[in-house]
């Protein structure tokens, strides 16, 4: 027994023994292990800092770039609708050089900065002249171009030999430049404010103003290329300007635009690009903004903003007169001749009819923008181009425009009017003896016209709104009125709350007055009432 005792005692530590051994074992294991992890993340972290000095930040980044390409030779499209110009080449070889993308947006000139201090883009590159109102409001770069303004006349003009002689002169320029700028110190001059600066020498070459001021190089590709025939430049560089790219206040694209621009310079490839679009050398430029350390007019408050309203609603208020002037003439002469063409819509002369309906299929099928560009800027020059000498008083061409455009519409209106009448009343009309005139006049057109009132209620709100579209010809409306007051302050939010709000209280009073006007048309509700 007692040796049985000692066998298992020795057995019980012996694996005791073993089992303490593998422990040990496995511990070294672990340590081993947890010390060549540390040692591979050690390696791993330093290969991946020492990868990591040699990669540039802003690689694989893009910029939202705002530009109007409706300026050549800076920005403009080419046949294939491709962007192209000076400007166009130069960004995307800043791009290059700092080693970012570029995503080039379209905007209009004069909408470009609100949509860089609402920071929808990342940077403007559009031939933006820098100013000392416009540093106070956003960044911008190092000058990448030497400008100035010219006057463009017709060749035919003796009168105008220089700046001192457009007094009282009828002045054409694009909104929102330091063209439009320079005009208003000219004593006596009447000036019209397009959206481009193609539209601006449109207007010159028609005839309809006496000279356009804008930049230099602008007018002298458009010249040169032929484009424009009949136009000569009088006196070049009344300033002496640069253009910037531009960024939002206290933007961190706009240090990257800087360095990239620095690096084009220093490199040639400026030379080439200036060379390719200008067929000169060109010249020195600052190495900073002449306003760079200009102090930002701070975040407009609420109280502030109140202010900016306020202070723009009589100007606002003039436009929405001639806003109303506008509707109240093309909504009369659109009734009178959208209830002829309805009327004759629904002649049993099939040629009459077609005619008819080809007349409301073009101007419905059509955008009232495009119909408005043909009628003041194309039929002259066609009529000019056969040796008549016509030009369009600018309140003349709307009318006619949104007459024309309503009178469709209106037609329709009236069509279906007059169908909603039923037969019988013509036959019991023409049974006691009138004619079809008499019967159209007497029986079946007052009552079509009492079922017209709120589809005639809702054209006339429409083509309201509608007359916002003749501000591209430089008519200065409601919309026209906002836009050259966002031009002087860039308060694009605070006045175009103002002239949403003058909209909405013109669309309410006529929705009350059309209701009105229902009512006193409807002779049961009158009774009732």
């Amino acid at each position: 027994m007692a040796g049985d005792w000692t066998v298992a005692r020795y057995i019980k530590r012996t694996a005791e023994a073993q089992r303490v051994q593998r422990e040990r074992e496995n511990n070294m294991a672990k340590f081993s292990f947890i010390r060549w992890l540390r040692l591979s993340l050690v390696i791993s972290f330093s290969c991946l800092l020492l990868a990591g000095c040699g990669v540039n930040p802003s690689a694989g980044k893009t910029l939202r770039v705002a530009t109007e390409p409706a300026f050549p030779p800076f920005e403009f499209q080419g046949k294939g609708g491709e962007l192209q110009g000076f400007s166009i080449d130069l960004m995307n070889a800043i791009a290059s050089s700092a080693n970012f993308k570029v995503d080039f947006q379209s905007l209009p000139f004069d909408g470009i900065i609100p949509a860089l201090q609402g920071k929808t883009v990342d940077a403007a590159i559009s031939s933006i002249t820098i100013t000392e109102e416009r540093a106070k409001t956003i960044s911008f770069s190092r000058p990448y171009f030497k400008a100035g303004l010219a006057i463009a006349i017709r060749a035919d003009n003796q009168n105008i030999t220089g700046f001192d002689s457009l007094k009282n002169k009828k002045i054409a320029v694009q909104i929102g430049t330091t063209g439009a700028a320079k005009a208003k110190s000219i004593p006596g001059v009447q000036i019209r404010s397009f959206d481009s600066a193609p539209l601006a020498l449109q207007e010159l070459l028609n005839g309809n103003v006496d000279a356009v001021i804008n930049d230099a190089p602008v007018t002298l590709y458009a010249i040169n290329t032929g484009n424009l025939q009949g136009i000569k430049i009088v006196q070049q560089l009344l300033t002496e300007e640069f253009y910037g790219i531009a960024t939002a206040k206290n933007s961190p694209n706009l240090a990257l635009i800087n360095n990239g621009l620095d690096r084009v310079l220093k490199n040639g490839a400026y030379s080439q690009i200036y060379r390719k679009w200008f067929k000169a050398e060109p010249p020195s430029l600052p190495v900073q903004s002449p306003f760079e350390k200009q102090t930002s007019a701070g975040a407009p408050k609420i109280l502030t903003s109140i202010g900016v309203i306020l202070q723009a609603f009589p100007t606002l208020l003039q436009g929405a007169l001639v806003t109303l002037q506008l509707t109240i003439l093309s909504v009369v002469f659109g009734l009178i001749g959208g209830s002829l063409i309805g009327i004759v819509r629904l002649s049993h002369i099939a040629p009459v009819r077609w005619v008819a309906r080809a007349y409301v299929d073009f101007f419905r099928g059509t955008p009232l923008l495009v119909q408005i560009f043909m009628i003041y800027f194309g039929l002259p020059a066609i009529l000019q181009e056969l040796g008549f000498t016509f030009s369009f008083d600018r309140l003349v061409a709307g009318v006619i425009a949104l007459s024309l455009n309503s009178a469709a519409y209106i037609a329709e209106v009236v069509r279906a009017g007059i169908q909603s009448i039923e037969t019988g009343q013509a036959e019991a009309a023409q049974s006691l003896g009138l004619s079809s005139i008499q019967t159209m006049s007497y029986v079946i057109f007052p009552q079509a016209f009492r079922r017209m009132i709120p589809p005639l209620g809702n054209e006339f709100i429409s083509l309201l709104k509608d007359t916002s579209l003749v501000s591209v010809i430089g008519f200065e409306e409601l919309v026209r009125k906002g836009q050259l007051i966002v031009a002087d302050n860039y308060r694009a939010f605070e006045i175009y709350v103002g002239v949403a709000v003058v909209y909405l209280c013109l669309t309410l009073l006529s929705s009350q007055a059309f209701s009105r006007l229902e009512v006193w048309m409807n002779p049961v509700k009158r009774r009732t009432k």
